[in-house]
């Protein structure tokens, strides 16, 4: 009988993991949504995305941004067609294979992801402020052990 409790608040504690994760999922996603909207209100969330991938990894093709976001190559093309027009990314010839191009992120594009992505960042230093540092390095912790670090 003690052994069925165990099982059972064993899954009462699994279910509560889920919401949680659930709702840092959507908290997560709101906030994507919202700080895209900060970068420019009249692109898609997706296309702040694109810019963040190359500030992040550097210059890359449409194909390989597809592949490495795991978005539909047409999907990829029409942002980036979107973000050239802005004047957010700009395009060269591949310096590896000239039929291609590569894509990067002009420096109106890298200061508004700057100014977008401060935003997010105040948005979760709001959300710790007030923990103290014992609190802060155990959460670390425990999202390093849970994403498998």
């Amino acid at each position: 009988m003690d052994n069925n409790n165990h099982e059972t608040g064993r899954a009462q504690l699994e279910i509560h993991l889920g919401q949680q994760l659930n709702a840092l999922l959507s908290a997560s996603h709101a906030l994507h949504v919202k700080t895209a909207a900060v970068f420019d209100p009249n692109l898609q969330p997706a296309a702040f995305l694109l810019v963040r991938w190359l500030l992040s990894y550097g210059p890359s093709s449409a194909t390989s941004l597809a592949e490495s976001l795991a978005m539909d190559r047409s999907s990829v093309s029409r942002l980036v067609a979107q973000l050239k027009k802005a004047g957010y990314v700009h395009s060269e010839p591949d310096p590896h294979d000239r039929r291609g191009v590569v894509l990067s992120v002009t420096d109106l594009g890298r200061d508004k992801a700057v100014l977008a992505m401060n935003e997010k960042g105040a948005e979760f230093y709001d959300r710790i402020s007030d923990w103290d540092d014992s609190s802060l390095e155990a959460f670390i912790q425990m999202l390093k052990r849970f994403n498998g670090l």
